[in-house]
């Protein structure tokens, strides 16, 4: 199995696009809402430090964050722990963007980021504390060397934290995984991506030689950041057009999809793992 291109074409429209209905600093996947109350905003930077718990960040680590996206967690890893920051992404104008995000936030020497994909980067063995991937290894086929090479680019110690949707499990995606609604996501919105339970990327991650050190479930999360994201794209509808006709409803039908299968067919899933030894 391959992808089909070198980038994704939903991450490398205009980046205008995504400040309409994303917060501000542009995180594209669950946020973390701790109390009834708490905007997009909140929540995002909730869900943040939420990251910088489980990967065990004390102040000035080495972070890969593979998939970056708008540069959300490097950019913050960067201001609040003084982390160096490594952010790898086959888009071209997500690079762009963070460029001048580090630099307007005087950290652009604690930010670098690689255009590519990780499975084909040669990036030096034990070079990293710590190792993310949020909401990107849907979009990667191979499991094993994934984990594999995450693995090899941490040190003795080192931590790794995947947060993911996944099928509940394996009889719903066998029988929801070419369903129209998943076919469109899959084929209409991202280009490539697969779904799988949680049970196989537990089953990758201890293959490869990662203790497992956690497991949350944050559906409930998740299907509250796509309710706020589908209001401010309805708010915004109209600038997202101007910009690419038509562009709003396909949007909006993307994240209805992805909004109707919570804790139905599909969950969303923190993974916290650890080179042991």
């Amino acid at each position: 199995m391959t992808v089909t291109a070198d980038t994704n074409q939903h991450y490398d429209l205009d980046p205008e696009i995504f400040g309409q209905f994303l917060d501000p600093l542009r995180k594209y996947s669950s946020a973390l809402y701790e109390n009834d109350g708490d905007s997009l905003e909140l929540a995002q930077r909730n869900k943040l430090r939420f990251v910088a718990r489980r990967l065990g960040i004390q102040g000035g680590e080495r972070l890969l964050d593979i998939g970056c996206g708008w540069g959300s967690l490097i950019l913050f890893m960067a201001q609040e722990y003084g982390c160096d920051t490594l952010g790898i992404s086959p888009a071209p104008r997500q690079h762009d963007y963070i460029a001048v995000q580090a630099r307007a936030r005087g950290v652009d020497r604690q930010v670098r980021t690689r255009v590519g994909h990780f499975e084909k980067l040669d990036l030096p063995a034990g070079s990293r504390d710590a190792v993310t991937m949020l909401g990107s290894i849907v979009h990667m086929p191979d499991l094993d060397e994934v984990f594999r090479r995450a693995r090899a680019v941490l040190h003795r110690g080192g931590t790794l934290y995947v947060s993911e949707s996944c099928f509940r499990n394996a009889a719903a995606r066998r029988a929801f995984d070419d369903r129209a609604g998943t076919e469109f996501v899959r084929s209409d919105i991202f280009g490539w991506g697969d779904l799988r339970p949680l049970s196989e990327l537990i089953t990758a991650a201890e293959d490869a030689g990662f203790s497992i050190t956690s497991v949350d479930d944050l559906t409930d999360h998740y299907r509250h950041t796509i309710e706020d994201w589908i209001a401010n794209l309805d708010a915004a509808a109209d600038a997202i057009d101007a910009r690419q006709p038509g562009l709003a409803a396909k949007l909006r039908h993307y994240l209805e999809v992805a909004n109707a299968g919570w804790g139905y067919t599909t969950k969303h899933y923190a993974l916290g793992c650890r080179k042991a030894r």
